[in-house]
């Protein structure tokens, strides 16, 4: 098949698409009330039952669940977990207010990729939903013109979320370290804030929503000549989760490298910030072109791939990873609306090096071209080595290497580094297990074990769900002794209000 595009003779119009719309503050602070009474309908937070730790003082107190990451994951793990009645929760997010997750920072999409309909962040109640609040603002028919949600909406939709059930976040507050006691009963983090202030936790379990590459780091690819602690490359040399301030590379020429939406997403940026030219490369003869993981966002998929054998789980997501994701079509759209835009498919590099006054790219076949900028659009790896909070821990973590044949595992190397998590989203290993069992991955690198239910929005309710129980029965087994003895000495009479009340010795 020829690399060269295939251009029927009429394609369809795009959607009228944008990032954000108009915000209402007095219709946004009545769905509030609104939802703030539907709660209060179904009982939640239920009352909280869960008894403080044995060690906890009045001077060293222990927290049930600590929550590192308050992004779209964090906060809708938080909010499951206050609806299972624990609330000795603090919930933590190294940015400031809005800088939680992708949505205001790196993320360059105009819209998400996900259908308008989709729900997760609300738990299942209406008036907490994103179509409500997109109504209270823009009405019946607003929601029936919207194409896709805009991502800024989704990031101040998530804002008003949490301030409306009263998430306490603290922001710029960064988990720095965890180690644990020596009967693994409890963990201790260390936090730092936004002015270098230092701070000791104990807790009874810690959930790590620390984003998409929470679990891994950015995927830089190695050339020759790139060495990132070179200040030359950082200065002209960036990856798609940086901070890149396109109007700078006006009038400039840009590289792109990847063939996925985060690729399209910034050339698209730079396209729309004045460049003159960008060119993105792709190393496939061809763009990917069915997504397959919308075939694995069923409800039925979602919440049973957990209980499949592991052989099964392999087959899906191994699948899955090597078909690739194709980038969606409006965002296509989105760069071939300028003509200074190229696609070229089937065109490895071989190195980058920039210098003084650019950057070199050379292809595979020896031939070089100039650019002023590059970015990777190559995503992010899976790879807990890469993480410094759990360092101590990272060699001992159960991975998916271990539950596949070796010629499985070296094919898809990836895929091999995922964790092996447990029922509860629990990281697992043989050294430090009891202290592992009590750290719960909530990030993309759960999905080889449990589907995408912690990142992707379709699953993300069934996800956070599943985790607070899980959390909640942990903690009630650990104190199993302590509850029937409170069972015991329960003594509220129920018949004290009528004649046939017979006083307890």
């Amino acid at each position: 098949m020829s690399p060269q595009a295939h251009t029927p003779r009429e394609l369809p119009p795009v959607p009228v698409q944008f990032a954000a719309s108009a915000r209402d503050a007095s219709a946004l602070e009545a769905l509030a009330r609104q939802a703030r009474a539907d709660l209060e309908r179904i009982n939640v937070p239920p009352p909280a039952w869960v008894l403080p730790a044995e060690a906890a003082t009045d001077d060293a107190p222990v927290l049930d669940v600590l929550v590192a990451g308050a992004g779209m994951c964090g906060q809708t793990a938080a909010f499951a977990l206050r609806r299972e009645g624990i609330v000795n929760v603090r919930l933590i997010d190294r940015a400031p207010r809005g800088g939680e997750g992708p949505w205001g920072t790196y993320a360059r999409m105009l819209t998400l990729r996900s259908p308008k309909q989709v729900g997760g962040p609300e738990l299942g109640v209406p008036s907490l939903s994103f179509r409500a609040w997109y109504e209270a603002q823009h009405g019946a028919d607003g929601w029936a013109a919207l194409h896709k949600i805009g991502r800024i909406d989704w990031r101040d939709y998530l804002l008003w979320l949490r301030d409306t059930v009263g998430l306490p976040v603290e922001n710029g507050v960064a988990l720095r370290k965890v180690s644990h006691s020596d009967d693994g009963r409890l963990l201790t983090a260390e936090l730092e804030d936004a002015h270098g202030r230092c701070e000791t936790v104990r807790t009874r379990q810690l959930v790590l929503a620390l984003g998409r590459d929470g679990s891994g780091a950015p995927r830089w690819p190695e050339f020759p000549s790139l060495k990132r602690d070179d200040a030359q490359a950082a200065a002209r040399v960036f990856h798609s989760a940086d901070a890149i301030d396109f109007g700078a590379w006006a009038g400039q020429r840009i590289a792109v490298l990847g063939a996925g939406a985060s690729a399209f997403d910034n050339a698209a940026s730079a396209l729309e910030a004045g460049a003159a030219q960008v060119v993105q490369f792709v190393r496939r003869p061809w763009l990917p072109q069915i997504n397959k993981s919308k075939a694995a966002s069923s409800h039925g998929f979602l919440r049973g791939f957990e209980a499949l054998d592991d052989m099964r789980k392999w087959r899906v997501y191994t699948y899955i990873f090597e078909q690739q994701v194709p980038p969606p079509w409006e965002t296509v759209r989105r760069c071939d609306a300028h003509a200074n835009f190229t696609l070229r498919l089937a065109t490895p590099w071989h190195d980058v090096a920039p210098d003084q006054g650019g950057v070199t790219v050379t292809l595979t076949d020896g031939t070089a071209e100039r650019f002023d900028a590059v970015i990777f659009g190559t995503g992010f790896d899976v790879d807990l080595l890469d993480r410094p909070e759990i360092a101590r821990y990272t060699p001992h973590i159960d991975t998916w290497a271990d539950h596949v044949p070796p010629e499985d595992a070296q094919r898809h190397a990836e895929a091999a580094r995922f964790p092996y998590l447990g029922t509860g989203f629990e990281l697992q290993g043989t050294t430090h297990g009891a202290a592992l069992r009590r750290m719960r991955l909530f990030n993309w690198g759960a999905t080889m074990s449990h589907g995408a239910l912690a990142g992707d929005i379709p699953g993300l309710a069934i996800g956070a769900t599943r985790l607070a129980q899980a959390v909640a029965r942990d903690l009630f087994v650990e104190d199993a002794d302590r509850h029937w003895a409170r069972l015991q000495a329960h003594t509220e009479p129920e018949l004290l209000a009528t004649r046939w009340y017979r006083p307890t010795d």
